[in-house]
């Protein structure tokens, strides 16, 4: 088996992305707020572009009802997820710069928290934590692109998942409409998707597309 160097991933990387496209996604800064349903798939999907620096953030730990979405394993139930998912991404590329604060975010501490992040990715389950997150980074960070989910709840059409560009540096992915309820939990499927847009608009913001 050949050697797992950083420079054979980088090989790896540039001969599925070209060279071009694998420099700026190396050089993306991208903090994932959240690590359930949403930011642990976001994460994974960042971790397998090659996206050089991830700032992931979390206060909670990893519990059995989170396996039927989340990126994790019985195995991590009751380790805090920021630790769970930092060792599970640097398991498919060593060289990415982590950065995992297991943390609460408040309207306190995002000044502090996003300072060096270009991209911020909003992936809370509460809509309260949500409205803080995103009216915070609108008042501290208007210049930095915020992407952020809303309505992803049940097993309804996958066709309904889209991402809207709601404002000049902001994103909205989802269907918009589908909350959380008695009879609307988060499965993976749909968790998956919207993360997945999430993610590619990610991408594409580190690749210069500026529209949905």
């Amino acid at each position: 088996m050949h050697k797992i160097t950083k420079e054979y991933i980088q090989e790896a990387l540039i001969e599925r992305h070209g060279e071009a496209i694998q420099k700026k996604l190396n050089n993306g800064y991208v903090a994932i707020a959240g690590l359930g349903g949403l930011g642990s798939n976001v994460a994974f999907m960042l971790a397998r572009l090659g996206v050089g620096h991830l700032h992931i953030i979390d206060f909670d730990k990893v519990d059995l009802t989170n396996l039927n979405r989340q990126q994790y394993l019985i195995s991590h139930i009751g380790i805090y997820k920021t630790k769970a998912l930092k060792e599970q991404l640097l398991q498919i590329n060593p060289y990415l710069d982590i950065t995992a604060d297991c943390i609460k975010v408040t309207n306190d501490n995002i000044k502090i928290l996003f300072a060096n992040d270009d991209i911020i990715c909003e992936a809370f389950d509460n809509a309260e934590a949500k409205s803080m997150l995103v009216n915070g980074i609108l008042e501290y960070f208007p210049k930095k692109k915020l992407v952020c989910a809303s309505g992803m709840a049940g097993y309804g059409s996958s066709n309904s998942i889209h991402t809207r560009k709601v404002g000049r540096n902001f994103y909205i992915c989802g269907d918009e409409i589908t909350d959380i309820s008695k009879n609307q939990c988060l499965m993976a499927p749909r968790a998956t998707l919207c993360a997945a847009h999430e993610a590619n608009i990610i991408a594409r913001l580190l690749l210069g597309e500026e529209t949905a």
